[in-house]
């Protein structure tokens, strides 16, 4: 089979307005999806056949991510040692020999990360400068320059509540033009308080924060779905399924929602496809739950007030196939959609009427793995080799991954696909699970498993490497409205941060690039939907914001003016240490109204808090106000709050704390020091240190003289952390009866060798037997 460029050419004249072509710095296989989007490649001479034992060269650097090539280098995302040592990040190799020329680790912290489920995302490379971008599965989203230097990095836990999940499964970044856009399902403050999938975008120079999407959706499951950019309508649009179990449509230049089709009950993992520019193909289900492959009409709607328009799936449905996978995403070629179902079977697809063309079965399991397209062939690796994979195949993939079976080997398959049939070329066993997809570009194959990274193919350059597409845009209208970068903001008291502001037409492309601020009036602004009604303390001047130099937390936003357009951003402001709460000056004003409880007064949690809204409510507890942790919604049982900067370091962090229940049933309750969790555990009676419970997850001695706690008791504790000049930590915490004497000696100390320099303080509670915890008295204080 030959790829056509009608499904390509269909994508390109979508962007053909009115426009100029750039030129791209540098070119390659720069993303997970490949040159298309869709999986595919132009190019010609790729491998028939491939032999693990003569592979061009292999590196022990594991993983489940997709390589990104480009200028003669490889980068890929992986982890190296194990245990509580074990880390995670970027390795750049020489794409012809092997040769690591740098890598960038980075720990795992607070994170629920089970077996070896790191680096599923994969790295993205920007065309016009050849920077790296990648997303952790700890929520760091970082730059690095090609040389490997750190150019910018966003913890995206600690700044915008994104949560982790135990499949350790992390959207990979998408550069679009001056933006780089990624994804997770995150809980933050106010409005962004509910948990939600959201799409952010950042500009990919600086890491200032541009805009956010979601479609007002609860979450179900993480989601790893990359979205897919094209047209629509003079707007530059992304299109993703979400972990809501929906599709979504946003601005891509805005992050305005246009609009999302619901169509599932768990969260979508594998990505979409777009053909012809008026229809969606995605792929659903879980390995417990069967689902569907469905083809979608482009819905023709127009949404309001910032709001999307939600369409039914009958409304727009085009056809449904009973295929199923959860996490592995489809390619698309011609006007065939080819995917792995969640059962091992590589299935054809007529992406027009739905009707299964073949289906051929490769193994008895699928999971993250992708196939990719390119010379008329597929290149399909498959989770476990039916010809020596019986060691993950008889246990089953959680039990291969559960106990790093030695010598579990992954398929790889080189197919080539006719109308009625797939025709085996090659079938190899490689060592280690593979979750990752392959990369094809200039004559070479590259692939990772869970062992190794392999490169099989041609030396040399590839003459059947095409010339790439240089992508064009629209010239932009008449400005209709202004854009603030950032458009979220975090301060300290007294701080400052450079602001810019641009002017959109009304589409969202940049009709000017640095609005004279002069020009610009900015006011405070209180949505008229706020449930706290609260301004952000600062102002602007020479080009900044400015936030007041009064120790006070404050959140809330402001609009910029100019003319008849507007723009609006947000942000919070919180003092410098000492930071100091005991809830007195809350107003309960609230009253619940949920169905676990009586009426009850409340007051929402201090608003700059990350991670508190929904899951933590201020309340009246034995005649003193505390921090309440709510149980009326499941989804929210455990939370993690934080409540200052995420590059503090030499601090301890103090609270008052008790759980609800009885000598059989509590729950726990606990502080977060330097990305270290140091908790009260519920029915151990244990105080615990962690980070990542696999990985390092220390609990206090099962001595009698160590400590105990009750429930219905308030308790004291404190905790701190402590590093050394080689990069070594220690953990102290202790606890203690509230109101007696603070003991001399810690309770518990935690050594660790590659200890966490630096995070933001915070509180947790975890209330899975519906019994709840407080916290009062919150006091962190800079270490003497």
């Amino acid at each position: 089979m030959k790829l056509s460029l009608r499904t390509v050419g269909a994508f390109v004249t979508s962007l053909l307005f009115i426009s100029t072509s750039t030129h791209a710095a540098v070119s390659g296989w720069l993303n997970w999806r490949g040159p298309e989007q869709l999986g595919v490649s132009r190019e010609t001479g790729l491998p028939d056949k491939i032999d693990p034992a003569q592979a061009l060269w292999t590196a022990d650097f594991p993983g489940s991510s997709t390589a990104a090539v480009a200028d003669g280098r490889v980068y890929i995302m992986g982890y190296r040692g194990d245990g509580a040592d074990m880390q995670e990040g970027l390795a750049c190799f020489d794409a012809e020999t092997g040769k690591l020329l740098w890598e960038h680790l980075f720990n795992d912290y607070l994170s629920d990360i089970i077996y070896q489920r790191y680096a599923s995302s994969s790295p993205t490379i920007d065309p016009e400068t050849g920077n790296i971008f990648i997303q952790g599965t700890q929520g760091n989203l970082a730059a690095f320059n090609r040389d490997g230097k750190l150019l910018w990095l966003v913890p995206m836990m600690e700044k915008y509540g994104r949560l982790t999940f135990p499949n350790g499964r992390t959207a990979s970044p998408v550069i679009e033009k001056d933006l780089v856009i990624t994804r997770g399902i995150t809980a933050n403050w106010g409005a962004h308080g509910p948990g939600g999938d959201r799409v952010y975008a950042f500009d990919k120079n600086t890491g200032d924060h541009v805009w956010v999407s979601w479609s007002g959706l609860r979450p179900m499951d993480s989601c790893y779905s990359r979205p897919f950019y094209t047209n629509l309508k003079g707007k530059r649009v992304f299109i993703t399924a979400t972990g809501d179990g929906s599709i979504l449509c946003g601005n891509a230049r805005t992050g305005d929602p246009l609009w999302v089709v619901p169509i599932a009950k768990a969260g979508i993992n594998a990505s979409v496809v777009v053909h012809n520019n008026d229809k969606v193909v995605a792929i659903y289900g879980t390995p417990y739950e069967p689902g569907q492959m469905v083809a979608l009409k482009i819905p023709d709607v127009q949404p309001t007030n910032n709001q999307p328009v939600t369409v039914e799936r009958s409304q727009v449905e085009l056809w449904s196939a009973a295929l199923s996978t959860s996490a592995s995403s489809p390619i698309l070629v011609d006007d065939t959609v080819y995917v792995v179902t969640e059962k091992g079977s590589l299935v054809a697809v007529d992406v027009n009427t739905g009707n299964i063309g073949w289906q051929l079965q490769l193994g008895i399991e699928q999971r993250n793995s992708s196939p990719t397209f390119a010379d008329g062939k597929l290149y399909v690796p498959i989770l476990e080799d039916p010809k020596t994979g019986g060691t993950a195949g008889a246990e089953g993939a959680e039990a291969a991954e559960a106990k790093h079976i030695a010598g579990t080997k992954s398929g790889f398959y080189i197919i080539k696909p006719h109308k009625d049939k797939g025709e085996i070329l090659s079938q190899v066993a490689l060592d280690g699970i593979a979750m990752g997809t392959p990369t094809l570009y200039n004559g070479k194959i590259y692939m990772q498993t869970k062992s190794k990274l392999y490169c099989f193919g041609k030396k040399g350059n590839n003459p059947g490497l095409p010339k790439p597409i240089a992508e064009q845009w629209p010239k932009a209208g008449p400005a209709t409205q202004l854009q603030i970068i950032p458009s979220e903001v975090y301060l300290l008291a007294g701080g400052s941060q450079p602001v810019r502001v641009r002017a959109l037409d009304a589409n969202g492309f940049v009709a000017d690039e640095k609005v004279d601020l002069a020009k610009v009036k900015f006011e405070s602004y209180i949505p008229p939907t706020a449930r706290v009604r609260a301004a952000l303390k600062a102002k602007f001047q020479d080009g900044k914001i400015v936030a007041d130099s009064e120790q006070v937390g404050s959140a809330g936003a402001f609009q910029a003016t100019m003319g008849n357009m507007k723009g609006l951003m947000r942000g919070r402001i919180v003092p410098s240490l000492p930071l100091k709460e005991d809830f007195e000056g809350f107003e309960l004003s609230e009253t619940t109204t949920n169905t676990v409880e009586q009426p009850t007064k409340f007051s929402y949690p201090p608003l700059p808090w990350i991670g508190a809204r929904v899951k933590f409510e201020v309340r009246d507890v034995d005649g003193t106000k505390a921090l309440t942790k709510t149980i009326d919604n499941r989804f929210f049982q455990r939370a993690t709050v934080f409540i200052g900067p995420p590059n503090l370091n030499n601090y301890t962090i103090q609270a008052d704390v008790m759980s609800d229940g009885d000598r059989r049933r509590m729950s726990e309750v606990g502080l977060i020091c330097q990305r270290y969790l140091i908790a009260l555990k519920g029915n151990d009676k244990k105080l615990e240190v962690s980070s990542n419970y696999e990985r390092l997850r220390v609990p206090s001695g099962t001595d009698p003289s160590n400590f105990r706690w009750s429930p219905k008791t308030w308790y004291t504790m404190k905790a701190r952390v402590d590093t050394a000049a080689d990069g070594s930590g220690v953990v102290r915490a202790k606890a203690w009866k509230r109101g007696e004497p603070e003991p001399e000696q810690w309770t518990i100390e935690v050594p660790h060798q590659t200890a966490h320099k630096e995070g933001a303080p915070g509180l947790y509670g975890f209330s899975p037997q519906d019994m709840r915890v407080y916290i009062d008295n919150v006091l962190v204080t800079k270490n003497n």
